[in-house]
């Protein structure tokens, strides 16, 4: 049986302060700290001691992953493939400043639209996180640190969606979720068992 344990980085200060994320190197807050240790004793809890974990080289991943290894004794591994999709100059600015449109696009072109200056289109994100996921696939057991967009295409790597159809695809889950991925040993049928659980954060 192969697993995959995908977890969403917990709050960070750009969600509290409104600002636009993608690569904007933002940090945890008190509360994202606490969750990130909350993420741990869940995946302890389910049996995940010593499982290594690869993590996004951002930041509020990387806290993450740090409070989840300490609870676990495991290892962790950054790679700035597993980044949230860039929104280029948008980044680290305020949400409310800017006009919703920038992040609209025409739904024949949703695959390779980029919503401002420097930011990445669906394609060019979903290649990087599918190149990464393929090679964490090779493990039996593995845990990802990662962002709540980044997830989507995770998963549909993980479930076989070719990156032409991304276009429309969207598993929305929270910051400090976790998401369980699990290929059984008779079929080798991949499943998402469960999307987004927060079942173990407090409050």
């Amino acid at each position: 049986m192969k697993e995959i344990y995908v977890v969403t980085h917990t709050q960070a200060t750009h969600h509290v302060d409104r600002l636009v994320g993608g690569w904007f190197d933002s940090e945890l807050t008190e509360k994202g700290r606490t969750d990130a240790v909350s993420c741990g004793e869940r995946l302890r809890e389910l049996g995940l001691e010593g499982v290594p974990i690869t993590s996004s080289d951002l930041t509020r991943t990387r806290q993450t992953a740090a409070a989840i290894a300490e609870c676990l004794g495991s290892t962790v591994r950054y790679d700035e493939r597993l980044r949230e999709m860039s929104f280029g100059e948008a980044e680290g600015r305020p949400v409310d400043s800017l006009p919703q449109v920038l992040f609209s696009c025409a739904a024949s072109d949703k695959l390779d639209h980029r919503s401002v200056a420097g930011s990445e289109s669906r394609r060019a994100t979903a290649s990087r996180l599918y190149e990464a996921m393929e090679e964490i696939i090779g493990s039996e057991r593995a845990i990802i640190c990662t962002h709540g967009f980044a997830t989507t295409f995770l998963i549909a790597c993980w479930i076989g969606m070719p990156i032409e159809s991304v276009g429309r695809v969207s598993f929305r889950v929270r910051p400090g979720s976790i998401t369980h991925l699990r290929e059984d040993d008779i079929h080798g049928n991949r499943a998402l068992e469960s999307l987004g659980n927060v079942s173990h954060l407090r409050g």
